[in-house]
């Protein structure tokens, strides 16, 4: 289990105290939030073999907290064989974590990878666990979407904000007025989230993907406290179920 101390006092170290200030109250609670990614990914590691050569992605990584303390504090520790890929298309961002790669020297092969999630090119080809740790708005979506293709065998996703444009809260704002969900902006807001997140456990559980919707952290920690816990295990039955579900789920109209 990887302490919150602990947590914290490395992000102090890789990046508050390098920049010549102390954690604020917003670091302590991010803190929280990747001390809790970490219980998930050292929990998700347990499941492989020790044989087996991990590769963890932290996908729209931005400085890449979860994927280096993954690599110290997880797979450091158990002695494992892995390797982590993190993911970001913001430069400074990328270049922040590469100067706490190296402060970390941990044993852990860690790239830190400059690119958009959506480039195919950025991804490996065999992955064990992709994590991502508040993928905003329309980057959520498309963590999956990779996820899937690339056939990872766990996802760990914390979508975040949920923006206007994208094709899931489009249909159903559709759906909402369909049916004649009123358009006070709380009211509207939850159903449109509901449907997208339903959108997007049935898009998992279609792809073969056991999936589990948890609150990671309290919601006092942050807002955004849902944790898209994902195993991929192809059961035809489950597979099947979800595809019907999800047909149903994007036809337009009164009837659900």
């Amino acid at each position: 289990m990887v302490e919150l101390a602990v947590v914290e006092e490395w992000l102090d170290r890789l990046f508050v105290a390098a920049e010549g200030a102390a954690l604020r109250l917003e670091e302590r609670r991010k803190a929280r939030e990747v001390a809790a990614m970490l219980e998930e990914i050292e929990r998700a590691a347990a499941r492989f073999s020790r044989q087996s050569s991990l590769v963890l992605v932290d996908a729209a990584a931005g400085k890449s907290y979860v994927g280096l303390l993954s690599a110290k504090l997880v797979f450091d520790p158990a002695a494992r064989s892995a390797r982590v890929i993190t993911i970001e298309r913001d430069s400074a961002r990328v270049k922040a974590s590469l100067k706490a790669a190296q402060r970390l020297e941990a044993h852990t092969a860690v790239d830190c990878v400059e690119a958009d999630i959506s480039s195919a090119e950025a991804w490996p080809r065999q992955i064990s666990i992709v994590a991502a740790l508040h993928a905003c708005g329309p980057a959520a979506d498309t963590v999956i979407e990779r996820a899937i293709e690339a056939r990872a065998r766990c996802l760990l996703l914390v979508p975040c904000c949920t923006s206007a444009g994208m094709p899931a809260v489009e249909r159903a704002a559709k759906r909402a007025q369909a049916i004649g969900i009123p358009r006070h902006a709380h009211v509207r807001r939850r159903f449109i989230q509901s449907i997208v997140d339903a959108e997007r456990t049935l898009r998992l559980e279609t792809a073969g993907y056991e999936t589990e919707v948890v609150e990671f952290v309290s919601p006092s920690v942050t807002p955004q406290n849902l944790l898209w816990r994902a195993r991929l295990v192809g059961e035809e039955h489950r597979m099947n179920a979800a595809h019907q579900a999800l047909t149903t789920l994007h036809q337009t109209g009164t009837r659900y």
